[in-house]
């Protein structure tokens, strides 16, 4: 009976979180932004900021993009403009290509970046300088853009920036650190496609993957205003112990100190009057899609926060306790539960093993879960269905994944010593796999409770 309700729950959780990624399709997101009517374009949707654009005012319509989101994305525009789009290119990650008509989709690595993603930020680059005052440019950017638009700046070469993003990816740095330090060794972000475009036209459309959706930190700001400075990148290296880095890097930074390199573009600058920013999806409503199919199945549901942030495994903690309450008292909702949670948390890795911030999550958790009854299943995945560099999107787990794990001769609290999230769970059968889901709204967590 035991085993049939967690097999039960377990498969609830897949269906809840399989409701988030249709919520946060790339394709629909962006055709719900525009809408075309002959020669006029609406772009935005009710309630929040709408753009009209005279499309006869304009002699090219291009097309450039970076993250894991953007084939589906240009797909879309494609199938609102078709044959009178110029010009299109976008970078994506390997696995994430579509085949369409007017746009060249170049596959590149992430989340270090690769010789193919150079390749392809040099011709986005190239035709950026090449737009003109009358010509409209259509950027589209999503999560993993930072990584497939790693175009070096100065005499950086790419091995020095792998360097560096590798270092910043274990040290804990949150997204917003990681990423202003990507605008100051890069010609691509920080506001820096935007002067390339000048004076075109720019309409930038974003499917947002880091808390609070601020649009200077999605894929590092390619379009928008950057809010850091080369001090602060400093200071971030400073407080991480990250000076042992390569002496190209350390030159170029230090001559943004001294003022011999240009700081990225901010705002007030005017290179910024015609463009035009637009968050198309978000980690809320991938949320808001969860709940909304949790109360479906019968579940009492609430939404946490979109904006989860801090180290993983001290995340897990909070959510494991959130379990125990609910069992206990029926706070804060009575049984049946579902608990919904989005952001997206940081780990400090000082283990060699394989896994991502979603596996160790769960790792974690199923240390506070065991000895609870097993009506609790707890699930942590990546909307963009790779958690770190594995083909999983995350995890799922229960009271009795901790037994799982012992019988096959594993200790859970030495798999996460050693950030081994992935052959842990691997062996017990609880990986979450989705496959390339072509979008990214950062993570959602799901506490279910019967």
């Amino acid at each position: 009976m035991e085993d049939r309700l967690l097999k039960q729950m377990r498969s609830e959780a897949e269906e809840i979180f399989r409701s988030c990624l249709k919520a946060v399709d790339p394709h629909l997101a962006v055709k719900r932004f525009l809408h075309r009517r002959g020669d006029r374009l609406i772009v935005g949707k009710e309630g929040g900021e709408m753009l009209e654009l005279d499309l006869s005012c304009y002699d090219r319509i291009l097309l450039v993009g970076g993250g894991k989101a953007t084939a589906p994305m240009a797909k879309a525009l494609e199938e609102l403009f078709g044959n009178g789009i110029t010009g299109g290119i976008v970078n994506v990650k390997y696995g994430f290509a579509e085949t369409l008509s007017y746009t060249e989709i170049i596959e590149a690595d992430h989340p270090v970046p690769d010789q193919r993603g150079v390749e392809g930020t040099k011709k986005i680059l190239n035709l950026l300088e090449n737009a003109g005052e009358n010509d409209l440019v259509f950027s589209l950017i999503s999560g993993g853009g930072s990584a497939l638009l790693p175009q070096p700046a100065g005499r950086i070469t790419l091995e020095e920036k792998q360097e560096l993003t590798r270092a910043l990816l274990a040290s804990g740095a949150s997204i917003d650190e990681i990423n202003a330090v990507r605008k100051h060794i890069s010609l691509s972000k920080g506001g820096q496609m935007a002067r390339a475009a000048y004076p075109a036209t720019v309409v930038n459309l974003m499917l947002s993957d880091v808390v609070g959706d601020r649009v200077d930190v999605i894929a590092s700001g390619p379009f928008v205003p950057d809010t850091s400075t080369f001090e602060t990148v400093w200071k971030i290296l400073e407080k991480y112990g990250l000076d042992d880095i390569p002496r190209a890097i350390k030159e170029h930074l230090t001559e943004g100190l001294e003022g011999r390199i240009k700081e990225t573009p901010k705002r007030g600058d005017p290179i910024f009057e015609k463009t035009h920013n637009f968050v198309v999806g978000s980690n809320i409503l991938a949320l808001e899609a969860a709940m909304a199919r949790a109360e479906e199945i019968g579940y009492r549901a609430l939404i946490l926060s979109s904006m989860v942030e801090g180290e993983t495994r001290d995340v897990a903690r909070v959510h494991t306790a959130i379990a125990k309450e609910i069992l206990k008292t029926g706070r804060p909702l009575d049984p049946p539960a579902c608990i919904i949670s989005g952001g997206e948390t940081t780990v400090t890795i000082h283990g060699a093993g394989l896994g991502g911030r979603n596996q160790e999550f769960c790792l974690a958790a199923c240390l506070d879960l065991g000895g609870l009854p097993p009506r609790t299943v707890i699930l942590s995945g990546g909307t963009d269905g790779n958690d770190g560099p594995t083909d999983a999107a995350g995890a799922l787990v229960d009271p009795l994944t901790m037994d799982r794990g012992k019988k096959a001769g594993m200790d859970a609290a030495e798999f996460l010593r050693n950030n081994d999230a992935y052959h842990f769970f691997e062996k017990t059968g609880d990986l979450l796999m989705t496959g390339p889901t072509r979008t990214n709204v950062m993570d959602v967590r799901l506490i279910l409770v019967r």
